[in-house]
């Protein structure tokens, strides 16, 4: 028999069984779909959280302080005493813990000779109501103070109206730019219509001097929900005491980020009163750091569904093998005709394992297909668009194959090695 005979003939088989290869298929299916439907709502995730921190571009980068963190008293099992931790105390510098100040951050902005793009920002109040007349939002709306290199570094770009002018900074006078969702919830869809007019922020009355473009959200993060101000404003109205300033920096060429960063630190390690053998007391976050940092965090979900799906794949084998060997006993006469007929032995092995791995490979469709969709009900969820993670539908075709030849190997022997004559008179 040739390959196409001994496709047909096992799919034929496959057919004819069809309850016994629904149970198997089903439980073949059920490793598989745990795992694509993870890893594809884990990449869902990793799409939507690269859209909410990658607020800047691969060109930028942040200063933030270094939060301190030293244990009083000493381990007595790493061998510290209170003398150890005195000694740490007067090695470190006295403005690690530290927020950064507002004086800090005008000094590094001045000191900073880069040819790059440096902003100042910090936080404002979150979740307030901003009204105009007799409309409101809800109270999910944040404040935050800048620069006029505010927008840029942070990736926003104006509908309507104009950005902050140093007058403006310096001033600290009540202006805003407000994102597109408040605007339309003001204004409508016209968002000329909201230059120049007064809304009330948390009961403060701002100046609306500019609307930004739609920018997007996700399930993390809203960035259209703001109003943006000076930080100048900030600090006159809604106070600082115990915040620390946000430096951003962005450069023109991507290839001289590594020497923007080092000039950076060079800049700020006096500004933050650091001796020569002191370590930096501050770190240095790249735009995409903290979305890097949690995907990696959420990598590790990933191996965790592998082993899962391993193991219900290796159940499945075993099921597979025990369903494949009944056969065997069940179709003992066939064989016997079939060798009797002149088959081969490799025709009989290779027609059981034929069946063995179509059987695997209907429980990798069906698995990754059911996978996917219910992956992407989280994809849906976080509007992230749908997402096909095409390496592990690969990788899961792959493993379905290699089981259903390792299942059927045994049983595909057993059958091949009968005597026809034996076989033709099994009852």
């Amino acid at each position: 028999m040739n390959i196409k005979d001994t496709i047909r003939i096992s799919y034929s088989t496959i057919k004819s069984n069809k309850l016994r290869t629904v149970i198997t298929v089903s439980i073949m299916a059920l490793g598989i779909m745990a795992l694509i439907a993870i890893i594809t709502a884990v990449e869902a995730v990793n799409v939507s959280l690269t859209q909410s921190f990658s607020t800047m571009g691969a060109n930028s980068f942040s200063l933030r302080f270094k939060e301190r963190n030293i244990r009083f008293g000493g381990d007595p099992n790493r061998g510290e005493t209170k003398k150890t931790t005195r000694s740490l105390l007067k090695q470190r510098s006295s403005s690690e813990g530290k927020p950064i100040s507002f004086d800090e951050a005008r000094e590094f902005k001045s000191r900073y000779m880069f040819p790059a793009v440096v902003g100042i920002g910090i936080s404002g109040p979150s979740g307030i109501i901003v009204n105009v007349d007799n409309k409101k939002t809800n109270p999910d709306i944040r404040v935050i103070g800048g620069d006029e290199n505010y927008l840029a570094l942070n990736g926003y770009e104006l509908s309507a109206g104009r950005n902050f002018t140093e007058a403006d900074v310096e001033s600290g006078s009540s202006v805003c730019v407000i994102g597109n969702i408040v605007a339309q919830k003001m204004f409508g869809e016209n968002n000329q219509r909201a230059i120049n007019k007064q809304i009330t922020v948390a009961g403060n009355k701002y100046r609306v001097i500019g609307v930004t473009k739609d920018k997007g959200s996700s399930a993390f993060m809203n960035a259209d929900k703001i109003v943006i101000t000076t930080y100048n404003n900030i600090r006159r109205v809604y106070g600082t005491t115990g915040k620390s300033y946000n430096i951003a920096i962005m450069v023109s060429d991507m290839k001289m980020m590594d020497v923007a960063i080092g000039e950076a630190k060079g800049a700020f390690r006096p500004v933050r009163k650091l001796d020569v053998k002191e370590e930096d007391n501050f770190y240095v976050d790249k735009s995409d750091s903290i979305a890097q940092s949690l995907m990696t965090n959420l990598g590790f979900l990933k191996y965790a569904t592998l082993a899962i799906a391993l193991i219900t794949l290796i159940g499945a084998a075993i099921g597979l093998m025990n369903i494949m060997l009944v056969a065997v006993n069940e179709r003992t006469k066939e064989i016997g005709l079939i060798k009797s007929l002149g088959g081969k032995a490799s025709d009989v092995r290779a027609q059981f394992l034929w069946e063995s791995l179509l059987i695997s490979l209907l429980g990798a469709i069906v698995g990754i297909l059911s996978g996917i969709i219910l992956g992407n009900v989280v994809a849906i969820m976080l509007k992230t668009g749908f997402v096909i993670p095409w390496a592990w539908i690969i990788a899961g075709v792959i493993i379905c194959s290699i089981v259903g030849l390792l299942a059927g190997l045994y049983p595909a022997y057993k059958a091949s090695k009968l005597d026809p004559i034996v076989a033709l008179r099994y009852e």
